[in-house]
């Protein structure tokens, strides 16, 4: 077994700006984009206050001219090393009324991406350049990949990133090294059978007893009982107003959820026998399509051990946290598992997050934030330094 040893230099300048000065900065941040929320693909006000905050600082923003979101390099040279955020908001309803909320925590998560931005800033001597990442559309699953067919990933051999943790998951002030997220698909699809009169379903193929049949052949795909995963058909649309008429078409959705990658790919397979077989049985057209796929998490070792010891860095050992297994899903584990040679990890903040991620009332301890900041700055310092020391730079 490897033991991977990183020695952490000293990092110059990181104290010029003072506690009060990020914070407030920060707060400043969080409080104009938590009223602004702009839901996936449609962040094109959030995507010019960022670049207007950083080309403020003296950075040089790189905006897309195709979709939202952003990159800005800190630093000289090509970078290796990078962070990322996520920058939209979800369309929920709120107080009876449904509008864009921030009810994820990608709000903070930008405020922090802005905190590392300040403090990157402060260097006098940064051993490279790291990248950060203005990812769109992280609930929409679409947003990683949009980054990664751009090549903005493509030199990075380190890639960070945070979410804000549940109070169910880690306590207030504590902070894990990794989040272990889960795989999810979003399938959709349609059931074309025959229309016949109700006093003669002999006639017609029935999309409703179709769909039965599917939902029953989902229960038989088996995954070894170790494996964490589930399947299971969440809508079903079949029927007009007639009660007398046997419908002929149905629309439905399937939801697949699993730990692993592994997993995923055998309900998957078995999800698309199950279709060849209800299919074949009743003689009825099952079309469907993969909307959503979210990768589980691939968390690499080095990069796992990096943001260990920025957390031990920064906050002590008492307040490191062991790694968190979730059943949620995440849009950046795409990036390791499109990149299998990139070496990523999840700072997870715990910050008090209550009731719940998602939940229109969401809120959590804002004064993590700067907290977050300086972790995730300490741990790209660590992985430069470290590539700055194997390269003999």
């Amino acid at each position: 077994m490897m033991i991977f040893k990183i020695v952490l230099l000293a990092i110059d300048g990181v104290d010029e700006m003072t506690e009060q000065q990020l914070i407030d900065r920060m707060q400043e941040v969080f409080n104009h984009l938590h009223v602004k929320p702009e839901i996936s693909w449609e962040e094109t006000n959030t995507t010019a206050y960022l670049a207007t905050i950083l080309e403020g600082e003296g950075f040089v923003p790189h905006t897309f001219n195709d979709m939202t979101g952003l990159y800005v390099d800190i630093g000289h040279g090509e970078p290796k090393v990078g962070f990322r955020t996520d920058i939209d908001a979800l369309w929920q309803e709120v107080d009876g009324e449904f509008q864009a909320n921030h009810s994820c925590g990608h709000d903070g998560h930008m405020a922090m991406a802005i905190g590392v931005a300040l403090l990157l800033k402060e260097q006098k001597n940064l051993p490279g350049a790291v990248r950060l990442i203005f990812q769109p559309a992280e609930e929409k699953a679409g947003g990683a990949k949009a980054i990664v067919q751009k090549g903005i990933v493509d030199s990075l051999e380190y890639l960070f990133g945070v979410h804000v943790r549940p109070l169910v998951e880690l306590a207030d002030g504590a902070h894990s090294p990794a989040l272990y997220h889960g795989a999810a698909k979003l399938i959709t699809g349609s059931i074309n059978g025959i229309e016949a009169h109700g006093a003669r379903p002999e006639q017609g193929i029935n999309a409703i007893e179709v769909a039965a049949a599917l939902v029953d052949a989902l229960k038989r795909i088996w995954i070894s009982p170790n494996e964490s995963g589930s399947i299971k058909m969440t809508q079903l649309q079949a029927g007009g107003l007639s009660a007398n008429i046997i419908p002929g078409s149905a629309s439905f959705s399937i939801d697949i959820r699993a730990q692993k990658n592994s997993t995923m790919d055998a309900l998957t397979e078995g999800f698309k026998k199950a279709v060849e077989s209800v299919s074949t049985l009743y003689g009825a057209e099952i079309t469907t399509n993969v909307d959503v796929h979210i990768a589980a998490a691939q968390v690499h070792d080095e990069a796992k051990m990096m943001m260990k010891q920025a957390i031990v860095e920064t906050v002590g050992s008492e307040n490191c946290a062991p790694e968190v297994i979730t059943p949620g899903g995440e849009d950046f584990h795409f990036y390791a598992y499109s990149k299998p040679n990139l070496k990523t990890t999840m700072l997870g903040l715990g910050c008090g997050v209550t009731p719940g991620l998602h939940h229109p009332q969401m809120t959590f301890n804002r004064k993590q934030l700067p907290v977050g900041a300086r972790i995730l700055t300490k741990a790209l310092l660590v992985a430069l330094q470290h590539i700055e020391r194997r390269d003999g730079k």
